[in-house]
């Protein structure tokens, strides 16, 4: 899929105010701005698992279920806060700049192609998780796509979720429609959208841009409104419509 190149370079502090906020969606939950963006401290469960309560008890019984069909979910990552996320943000921006010696713009587009903007990511609300199949012996990354597909060592895991995760109200984020825009297709990438869902609505509700700019990791000075205006709609928004 051929990913578009939206940042441009006028400062994000002179078009501020260009930016409307989300769309005004029915508030029903009392997630604060902290919970929404990854800063604040909230319950987890599991070792090794770490989601809320809800999420984390549907996840057990989805990892029984595989298991009996011959499947090992393990969980390459779940809940991520915002400091987390600033610290993989800042080691691929220092990487794509330093190392690659990529210009700040070109870094920033290649590091959405996967990685989300600190403050934006669902992994902040401990309902999303990224698996495999604990099986299958694997060698490198084990988040590449084709390692999902027919041969890869994931393939029977994920045609199982594909016929069974939506039971334990598990839903793909990213799927490889190729109409979708933003992140690129992630078959790890599962959300319990029993939570996830109000969790988006709430942070519909936010003006990222807003917040992003009293932000001070590297590479802020580059968002612009254009930019983050299209970030929120192709990134954020643009996912799996049953997670809307």
């Amino acid at each position: 899929m051929k990913r578009r190149t939206f940042i441009k370079t006028t400062s994000i502090s002179g078009m501020a105010c260009a930016l409307p906020p989300f769309i005004m969606l029915p508030f029903t939950t009392d997630y604060t701005t902290d919970e929404l963006m990854g800063k604040a401290d909230v319950d987890l469960f599991g070792e090794g698992i770490n989601l809320r309560k809800e999420a984390y008890e549907s996840f057990l019984e989805m990892k029984k279920a595989a298991y009996a069909d011959g499947y090992d979910i393990k969980i390459v990552s779940s809940f991520r806060d915002f400091y987390r996320q600033e610290a993989i943000w800042e080691r691929k921006y220092i990487q794509y700049t330093e190392d690659d010696g990529m210009a700040p713009l070109d870094a920033i587009d290649k590091i959405i192609e996967y990685s989300t903007i600190p403050g934006t990511s669902r992994h902040h609300w401990g309902t999303d998780i990224d698996i495999i199949d604990g099986y299958p012996k694997s060698s490198g990354d084990v988040l590449v796509a084709e390692k999902f597909e027919a041969g890869g060592p994931y393939e029977g895991l994920k045609l199982w979720l594909d016929e069974n995760s939506e039971k334990f109200g598990f839903y793909l984020v990213y799927n490889n429609d190729p109409r979708r825009r933003g992140f690129k297709y992630e078959p790890w990438h599962y959300s319990y959208a029993p939570i996830s869902i109000p969790m988006l609505a709430a942070y519909r509700r936010l003006n990222v841009l807003r917040l992003l700019e009293k932000e001070e990791f590297l590479g802020t000075e580059y968002f612009t409104t254009g930019f983050i205006k299209t970030y929120v709609e192709d990134n954020i928004l643009d996912i799996n419509p049953k997670l809307l």
